[in-house]
């Protein structure tokens, strides 16, 4: 029998096939908008129509890339914040419970001394 696989092993494969599927449509929506844009220029030769799309695709590709590299950049800042602010809660409510139960032993404690 075969072992399963890590359970980060497949997030990550997970990841890795939803960036390759949203790659793709990104490809396919630069494509499309490329036809839509020379498709009312009548006078461009075959030729010259593709190069336009090709240089349209290669724009659009290069723009989205930057687009996702800056949100992935942002996604990152935001986890470590995020996760610096719930250790700073963490080490808070902590502290809240010991002083809690500090206060409740003592009193207890004088209570029982009664």
């Amino acid at each position: 029998m075969s072992a399963l696989p890590e359970r980060g092993t497949a997030d990550e494969l997970g990841n890795m096939v939803e960036g390759y599927l949203l790659w793709q449509a990104r490809v396919a929506e630069a494509e499309q908008r490329a036809q839509e844009f020379v498709r009312p220029m009548e006078w461009l030769t075959t030729s010259q129509r593709a190069e336009i799309e090709s240089h349209y695709v290669a724009d659009s590709l290069q723009r989205a890339r930057r687009d996702m590299e800056r949100i992935a950049a942002r996604s990152l800042s935001l986890r470590a914040e995020y996760e610096h602010r719930y250790r700073q809660l963490r080490r808070r409510c902590l502290g809240l419970a010991l002083t809690v139960c500090a206060v409740l032993t003592t009193m207890a404690t004088l209570l029982s001394a009664l």
